[in-house]
């Protein structure tokens, strides 16, 4: 899949931007806060209809302005794709395909695949489970379109059941209806996470050793209280605990990832750049399962990562991304260092644009292009 332009107008500090697009490598460079991460931010929108940093609509805004647009023009699986998201405060946001607008934004995720490599990934290990499943529910909902419909129903049940708790119900007739939703969700979405994580971690594994010449050992494992029991028994099990606690204490709505490095937990002894290493292992393993499952080439963007990495591991993430693995690549960058050294490796079509204030030059532009749909 490829991304032949993006069309921007009012995103974030970018006032307005129609930038025509190498299939191959696209690098942004720029000092802090100038735009970069925020062109990347548009693509992400386009992909997930949400920005990356979990912002509202409204945030996303550009200050002064009454409305934004942002617009992308795909090659996908020999096909043109035309994406739009428009967003006007007091209405609601407009995701079209091709002219048509769609009912549900749910129907639109899995259909434009991303992976995004950013400096917040240290969350997915400093930060709470909800992060991790977050991380867990982006890859399965982009391969599997019946996953993102289960996880809102579980959702819905689950703050129903909750609303139930507070206002003091007992009556165990009054949840049924609530619970067998919660049930049938529950059985699927916990499927799909353990057979996800049976293939993930081999993949995650692989991509660690490359990035850190195999010094370390780690391991990622999935957890869950449905490994044990079924949904219907966690919940009559702890039914009169929820009613003291006022809120559903078990499901696959506590599930978690365990990171480990050498046995212990990576967020506990990991330096910064193992933990780093471990992030960006991660996503490059995310890219591969979809690619894998999903029979089409993700895009893939690459925001600062070299920030807290030793020059050995450095090196080792350009080879790994300069192979034939990868689709289409957006990177970011302060200078030229990093990015002038992958374009020498991949050694195909590439453009190079300087950011500044939310406004893109383009500095270079050169080779033959060769597209990977």
């Amino acid at each position: 899949m490829i991304l032949r332009n993006i069309s921007i107008l009012n995103f974030k500090n970018i006032a307005e931007a129609s930038l025509d697009l190498s299939g191959n490598v696209n690098c942004f460079i720029g000092d802090n806060g100038m735009g970069k991460t925020n062109l990347l931010d548009a693509i992400y929108y386009l992909s997930f209809c949400k920005s990356c940093t979990g912002m509202g609509d409204t945030s996303l805004l550009r200050h002064g302005a009454d409305f934004m647009l942002v617009q992308g023009h795909y090659d996908r699986r020999d096909r043109q794709e035309d994406i739009s998201i428009g967003f006007k405060p007091g209405r609601r946001k407009a995701v079209k395909r091709g002219g048509k607008e769609y009912d549900k934004l749910s129907r639109h995720i899995g259909l434009l695949p991303l992976v995004m490599i950013s400096p917040t990934d240290w969350e997915l290990i400093r930060g709470t489970g909800e992060e991790r499943r977050r991380f867990v529910d982006q890859i399965i909902a982009q391969s599997d379109t019946e996953y993102m419909a289960h996880l809102i129903k579980y959702t819905r049940a689950v703050e129903n059941r909750n609303a139930m708790l507070r206002r003091g119900f007992r009556d165990p007739l009054l949840f049924e209806s609530v619970e067998h939703q919660m049930n049938i969700s529950a059985t699927y979405i916990h499927k799909c996470r353990t057979d996800w994580a049976g293939q993930f971690a081999s993949i995650f594994l692989e991509y660690y050793q490359r990035i850190s010449d195999s010094t370390e050992t780690v391991s990622l494992s999935y957890r869950s209280h449905l490994n044990d029991a079924i949904m219907q028994q966690l919940l009559d099990r702890n039914r009169d605990r929820d009613a003291l606690l006022g809120y559903t204490s078990a499901g696959v709505h506590r599930d978690d990832m365990e990171l480990l490095l050498d046995g212990y937990p990576m967020r506990k002894i990991g330096s910064q750049g193992q933990c780093k290493t471990y992030t960006v292992a991660m996503r490059l393993a995310q890219y591969d399962f979809l690619k894998r499952v999903g029979n089409i080439t993700p895009l893939l963007l690459l925001d600062d990562i070299f920030d807290k990495l030793d020059a050995r591991r450095v090196e080792n993430i350009i080879g790994v991304v300069a192979g034939d693995t990868f689709g289409q690549i957006f990177i970011t960058d302060t200078n030229r260092t990093h990015l002038d050294h992958i374009i020498r490796r991949v050694g195909k079509d590439y453009r190079t644009w300087t950011v500044k204030n939310g406004r893109f030059t383009l500095a270079e532009s050169t080779g033959k292009e060769t597209h990977t749909i």
